[in-house]
């Protein structure tokens, strides 16, 4: 069964299968995505502590920005805790597994 017949353009698939053997080499592991993650979580902590200096310094006159970048690194580093403890809970189940 061809299913390049279904598809009109040819190209575009092409382009798909590059992208998809392309990002098979690119493949990140477990601790290299965490690892990004966390710098992402810290890059917003830092972005919403220099605007909120802005702010008091009188140079940044939009109370929304200051308070959605806060809030924003709030939440993610509320959610880079649960995503911990939930990483520790799951090692402790496998340390309490009976072989």
């Amino acid at each position: 069964m061809n299913i390049n017949a279904y598809i009109q353009n040819a190209k575009i698939h092409n382009e798909i299968q590059k992208n998809v053997i392309e990002g098979d080499k690119k493949s990140n592991g477990f601790l290299d995505t965490l690892k990004e993650k966390l710098n992402e979580v810290n890059d917003k902590q830092i972005e919403a502590d220099n605007i909120t200096q802005k702010f008091i310094k009188g140079e940044e006159d939009d109370i929304h920005k200051v308070m959605l970048s806060t809030e924003e690194a709030k939440l993610s580093l509320e959610l880079a805790v649960q995503i911990r403890n939930k990483l520790v809970d799951a090692y402790g189940e496998f340390n309490r597994m009976q072989i």
